[in-house]
């Protein structure tokens, strides 16, 4: 599949800079990227970027991109922060009266996991939690059972008078043995 060639982004603006424009556009060129993945991860990043990564991803949602583009931008919507949170959410219960069939499928599928998401955090709230503290004491031994090491007697010999387990001399001198 040939890539989607795209027109020429006019500057909203609001960017600051000349680096904010060419980053805005790299990422929408990565957007309509064949790779879903690279695509969802350009929309993660314009979810961050407010107004400009919401034209970015309702031009890409309601665009004639092919579907993985518009899963895609209706990921990067639905992980929109802050007060761009409602938009996204808001954009795509609009995109659930859009003309396009793939533009309605991909809204109904990014709107019913925004409202999984809810509800697992809902319950996961409800769950009484553990408290921090550290486990119960379990003793590694029980006292029923008989020691596991033996008792001897100690020696007072000195240790130059008892002999030494194993050779007496290492085979050559070594530094750590002159």
């Amino acid at each position: 599949m040939r890539p989607m060639k795209l027109t020429k982004r006019v500057p909203s603006g609001r960017e600051k800079d000349q680096a904010a424009i060419i980053k805005l556009e790299q990422l929408r060129e990565k957007v309509y990227c064949d790779n879903p993945s690279v695509a969802r991860h350009a929309s993660f990043n314009l979810s961050w970027m407010q107004e400009d990564g919401y034209d970015i991803l309702k031009e890409a949602l309601f665009g004639t991109a092919c579907r993985a583009t518009k899963g895609a931008a209706a990921y990067g919507l639905r992980k929109m922060r802050g007060r761009m949170k409602k938009n996204g959410i808001a954009l795509l219960v609009e995109g659930l009266k859009h003309s396009n069939i793939g533009t309605r499928q991909v809204c109904a599928r990014a709107l019913l996991l925004e409202k999984e998401s809810k509800e697992q955090a809902t319950r996961q709230q409800q769950q009484p939690r553990q408290p921090d503290s550290q486990p119960e004491f379990k003793p590694k031994f029980k006292p029923q059972f008989k020691p596991q090491f033996k008792i001897s007697e100690i020696s007072h010999k000195s240790m130059r008078e008892r002999p030494r387990s194993g050779r007496e001399n290492p085979p050559h001198a070594s530094r750590f043995n002159r």
